[in-house]
């Protein structure tokens, strides 16, 4: 496809929960609901939805650590072929800047690095603080550094408690909070990893945005994560894996190997949980590390095992989410950035598996 070749979107063309129109155009990369001049050189039928987001990723990472330029950008391709047009990069040790500048690779919002302390978070993933003092210069440098968020690893276990090893978190409650108010006041957003039950009222109080896994939280605080508003990632590809790495753990850390495994075991309540109680939960995969990129399909089918509805699940996974990072979605004048089914995913969440085709910036990339 050409620059200027104009694509016409026929069928059902999603815009919001709202609101959907029987047809679009594409012209010079950019969305219109009117009919232009120029006859359309290509007519792509079926459901049209704004691009999906992948909210909890990291484009640069692998399971022993950052990766070089080829192989984050195999990482984004993947994404982006499975109908993922925004990442919200939620922490990654490698310098992935460069993606803003390719105009075929999703579009990405970076997190900085993951904030954690030594020995206290996975080898080779995060910059890790000598002392906690530094956490508020810490998260003003990554703001600098990323898209508008940083990340917090607000919770890990303490190898250094021996059989009583478990989780617990990793800053305290008056440096946790003044490193959310420097974030703050640097224009920046705040998301935090967190297993534990432990860290949960602390980061609330603190005023973080969003919250990533958040398998610990009890019925209270389910009530005060929805009070409050903050969305919740689930993850479920990753909280799936807990019970294996529980196992590998259970003769050295018997209470943490407990807990992780309880956690993996009602993770679909604790999502359904959350859902009911009003919590926005957003999709995201954690691919990086050991989960393979390209998987939204599986996390949002994940999520509708849950018990989250179809639709709901299908919002989550693009124009909902893009409205709440401040994205645009199918809009007069907005980059053509959008994914066209053969079925409406909203009737069954799986249809996301099998897009007839992909559209970034205009361009036709599958």
């Amino acid at each position: 496809m050409t620059a200027g070749e104009v694509l016409h979107l026929r069928g059902t063309v999603v815009l919001d929960d709202d609101r959907e129109v029987g047809e679009a155009w594409v012209v010079g990369g950019r969305v219109t609901f009117s009919r232009p001049a120029a006859s359309p050189t290509a007519t792509l039928d079926g459901w049209v939805l704004p691009g999906l987001v992948d909210v909890h990723c990291h484009i640069g990472l692998a399971s022993d650590g950052p990766v070089d330029d080829g192989t984050a950008e195999k990482q984004a391709l993947a994404d982006r072929d499975a109908g993922v047009l925004l990442v919200r990069d939620a922490g990654s040790p490698a310098d992935t800047g460069w993606v803003h500048a390719r105009d075929d690779l999703p579009r990405l919002i970076r997190a900085g690095r993951h904030l954690a302390r030594p020995k206290r978070y996975l080898r080779h993933y995060g910059r890790e603080l000598a002392t906690v003092e530094e956490l508020p210069a810490a998260v003003r440098e990554e703001a600098a550094r990323g898209d508008g968020w940083v990340k917090l690893v607000a919770d890990w276990i303490d190898r250094d408690l021996g059989a009583d090893g478990d989780l617990r978190p990793l800053w305290p409650r008056d440096v946790l909070a003044e490193a959310v108010a420097a974030a703050h006041d640097a224009g920046a957003r705040v998301t935090a990893h967190t297993f534990a039950t432990e860290s949960l009222d602390d980061l609330l109080d603190a005023g973080v945005d969003c919250l990533e896994h958040a398998t610990g939280a009890s019925p209270e605080h389910v009530e005060r994560i929805a009070a409050a508003g903050i969305p919740v990632t689930a993850t479920l590809l990753q909280v799936a894996q807990f019970p294996a790495i529980a196992a590998q753990g259970a003769e050295r850390y018997p209470l943490f190997a407990a807990r992780m495994r309880a956690m993996g075991e009602r993770r679909y309540d604790h999502v359904r949980d959350l859902h009911d109680a009003g919590v926005r939960v957003l999709v995201g995969t954690d691919a990086g590390g050991t989960i393979g990129h390209g998987r939204i399909a599986e996390e949002a089918t994940e999520m509708a095992r849950a018990g989250i509805p179809d639709r709901d699940v299908v919002a989550a996974a693009s124009w909902r989410t893009r409205a709440w990072l401040g994205a645009d979605g199918l809009s007069e004048g907005a980059s053509a950035d959008l994914v066209v089914y053969t079925s409406d995913p909203r009737d069954d969440v799986r249809v996301l598996a099998d897009p007839a085709a992909v559209v970034l910036r205009g361009q036709r990339v599958r």
